[in-house]
């Protein structure tokens, strides 16, 4: 890959999809930041109280622009990870200054909910995830890729990733655009 190139890697798929995993994988071996916004809400969090859903999901907003101003910044791209909501996501990603690849995470509706059920016991209580239903988690704006026109690779996460060859791809795509 062209080392000035700014490139954008968006890791999405619904919660429980194995976008954490991989989006650690592919920073390190692409030698860029990670930029999860579940890492940065859980710092909101361990600073600012969180009592209610309410102001759970406002700290979740508050690390979404954070991500997006830190991925704004730095200069040779970042992998950005999150349940990307398609909607309010896509002019924010659009607006980017790089070029941008998206890594859609996909398995079952089974296998995704029953990770997110087993893992939300070990995350801090201020996600509130045992009052978040089935339906809110698997629904249609995090459930297909965002596609905002940039290239989309799909991969199945109950299979393990070869990071090598994803890496490779990605960057045969963005040598491509």
């Amino acid at each position: 890959m062209n080392p000035n190139r700014t490139l954008y890697i968006v890791v999405s798929g619904p919660p429980g999809s194995g976008k954490t995993t991989l989006g650690t994988a592919l920073a390190a071996e692409m030698r860029l930041p990670l930029l999860s916004k579940d890492a940065i809400k859980e710092i909101l969090m361990s600073t600012f109280p969180v009592p209610d859903l309410e102001a759970s999901t406002k700290a979740g907003r508050a690390a979404m622009d954070i991500m997006y101003s830190l991925a704004t910044a730095a200069s040779g791209g970042a992998v950005l990870e999150n349940n990307f909501h398609r909607t309010p996501s896509l002019s924010r990603i659009q607006g980017l200054p790089g070029e941008v690849v998206e890594v859609f995470c996909r398995c079952s509706r089974e296998v995704a909910l029953s990770r997110y059920r087993a893992r939300s016991k070990a995350r801090h209580p201020g996600h509130f995830d045992s009052r978040r239903t089935d339906e809110e988690l698997w629904q249609g704006e995090v459930t297909g890729p965002i596609g905002g026109g940039w290239p989309v690779i799909e991969v199945e996460t109950i299979y393990p990733i070869k990071i090598s060859e994803l890496v490779h791809t990605i960057g045969q795509i963005a040598e491509a655009t």
